[in-house]
C-alpha cells in the first residue's frame, strides 16, 4: 500500500481525536474558562455544525484543485483551528475556533476517500479507504483516552495543541507522499451532476438508515451497560475501549471483504447486526453477554463503512466524485442524529433501556431492504457502464505511475 495512505490515516486520527476528546475534557475546560460543564458541552454541538457547513462548502471550493492540494489546504484549516482553540482566552472564542476546526472534517474524509481509492488498483479501492478510516477508529482507542489523561494531569490546551501537531505531521506526509495523479481537477457542475443519479441517493439512504442502527445503541451505551448490564461506571471506559478495538478490526475487515463482495457484504452485515442486537436486547442484563454482543455489533457495523464510502463514489459516475463522497459523510451525521433521536423517543415514552436496542435492530432490517434495492439499481447500472468510470486503463496508468514514484 502507498505511503500516502499513512498520511491520510494520520489526518483521520487527528480529526477523530480533536472531535471526541472534548467529551473527556469537559470538567477541565469548564474550570479553565470559568463556565459550566453544560456550556462546554455545547462545544460538541458547535463542532457538529462546523462539519455540516464545511463538508459541502469546502469540497465545492476544492473541486478546482487536485485532491492533494485540497487535502493540504484542509489540514491547514485544521491546524489553525486547533491552535486557536488551544490559545482561546474566552469561551466565545473557543466556540468560534472549534467551528473553524470542524470545517475541515467532512471534506477531508470525502476528498481523502477519492484520493485513497486512486492510489491503488481498482480491486483494492475499498481496502484503501478502510486504511484511511482506521485512523478514525484508532482515535477512540488511543487518542481520546490519552488526551483525556493528559488534560487531567496537565492542561486541556496542551491536548488541542497536540492535535495541531498531528495536523502538521499530516501536511508533511501529504507533501512528501501524495502524488498529484491521485486525482484530477474537476468542476462544480460535473460534481453536481452526480446527484442526478438514483444510485447515489440509494447509497446515501443506505448510510442514513443503516448506520442509524449503530447510533441508536451507541448513543445510550453507558446507561445500557450500567442500568441493564449491572456494570459499575469504572468498567464503562474499558468496555468502550474494547468496542473501539472491535470497530478497528471491523473497518480493516470491511476493506478486504468489501472489495470482493461489495454491497452483498453490507446486506449480510446488516442482517447479522439485527441478529446481534436482538440477542443483545434479550441478554442485556447479563454483563458478559452484553459486552460480547456489543463489541461484535460494533465490529460488524463499522465493517460496512469503507464499502458504502467507495460505492457512493462509484455511483457518481463522474471524474472526481469528491462532492458525493463528502455528502456521504453528511449522511453519517444524519444517521447519528436519527439514531439518537429515535432512541430518545422510545426512552421518553418509558420503554426502558432495551428499547433503543430494539430500535437499532429495526433500523438494521430497514437498512437491509434499502441495501437490496441499491444492489438491484447497481446491477442495472452495470448493464450500461459509463466510460468515465470503467476506463480501467486510465486507472491502471495512474496507479502504475504512483508505484513508480
Amino acid at each position: 500500500m502507498p505511503r500516502a495512505l499513512l498520511a491520510l490515516a494520520i489526518g483521520a486520527f487527528g480529526i477523530g481525536t480533536t472531535e471526541f476528546v472534548v467529551m473527556g475534557m469537559l470538567p477541565e475546560i469548564a474550570d479553565g474558562l470559568g463556565v459550566s460543564v453544560s456550556a462546554v458541552g455545547l462545544l460538541i454541538s458547535a463542532y457538529a455544525v462546523g462539519v455540516v457547513i464545511g463538508a459541502p462548502t469546502l469540497t465545492a471550493l476544492g473541486v478546482r484543485f487536485t485532491p492533494k492540494q485540497t487535502l493540504i489546504g484542509l489540514m491547514v484549516v485544521f491546524v489553525v483551528g486547533n491552535v486557536l482553540s488551544a490559545l482561546a482566552p474566552s469561551y466565545g472564542l473557543l466556540v468560534v475556533a472549534r467551528v473553524l476546526t470542524a470545517l475541515a472534517h467532512g471534506s477531508f474524509f470525502g476528498v481523502g476517500a477519492v484520493a485513497a481509492r486512486r492510489l491503488v488498483p481498482r480491486d483494492k479501492a475499498t481496502q484503501a479507504i478502510s486504511l484511511m478510516m482506521v485512523g478514525l477508529t484508532l482515535a477512540n482507542v488511543i487518542g481520546v483516552p490519552l488526551g483525556t489523561f493528559v488534560a487531567q494531569q496537565t492542561s486541556w490546551r496542551l491536548v488541542l495543541a497536540g492535535c495541531a501537531v498531528i495536523g502538521l505531521v499530516t501536511i508533511a506526509g501529504l507533501v512528501a507522499w501524495m502524488p498529484a495523479v491521485s486525482g484530477e481537477k474537476t468542476d462544480l457542475r460535473s460534481e453536481l451532476r452526480a446527484f442526478r443519479r438514483r444510485q447515489v441517493w440509494m447509497v446515501l439512504g443506505l448510510t442514513m438508515i443503516g448506520f442509524a442502527a449503530l447510533f441508536s445503541v451507541y448513543s445510550y451505551v453507558s446507561p445500557i451497560l450500567t442500568e441493564l448490564g449491572g456494570l459499575t461506571e469504572g468498567w464503562v471506559t474499558p468496555v468502550l475501549a474494547l468496542f473501539g478495538v472491535g470497530t478497528t478490526i471491523g473497518t480493516l475487515a470491511g476493506g478486504k471483504l468489501g472489495d470482493r463482495y461489495g454491497l452483498r457484504f453490507v446486506a449480510v452485515g446488516l442482517l447479522v447486526s439485527a441478529a446481534l442486537l436482538v440477542g443483545f436486547a434479550l441478554t442485556a442484563r447479563t454483563a458478559a453477554s452484553a459486552v460480547v454482543l456489543l463489541v461484535l455489533f460494533g465490529t460488524v457495523a463499522f465493517a460496512a463503512g469503507p464499502v458504502v464510502q467507495n460505492k457512493v463514489i462509484e455511483a457518481a459516475r463522474v471524474r472526481g466524485g469528491s462532492l458525493v463522497s463528502a455528502a456521504n459523510q453528511g449522511a453519517f451525521n444524519v444517521a447519528n442524529a436519527l439514531g439518537a433521536a429515535l432512541g430518545a423517543a422510545v426512552l421518553s415514552a418509558g420503554y426502558g433501556y432495551t428499547a433503543p436496542i430494539w430500535v437499532g435492530a429495526a433500523l438494521a432490517l430497514a437498512g437491509t431492504v434499502v441495501c437490496l434495492a441499491a444492489m438491484r439499481t447497481e446491477r442495472a447500472d452495470t448493464a450500461s457502464p459509463d466510460p468515465v468510470v470503467t476506463d480501467v486503463d486510465t486507472w491502471e496508468r495512474a496507479t502504475a505511475d504512483i508505484g513508480a514514484r
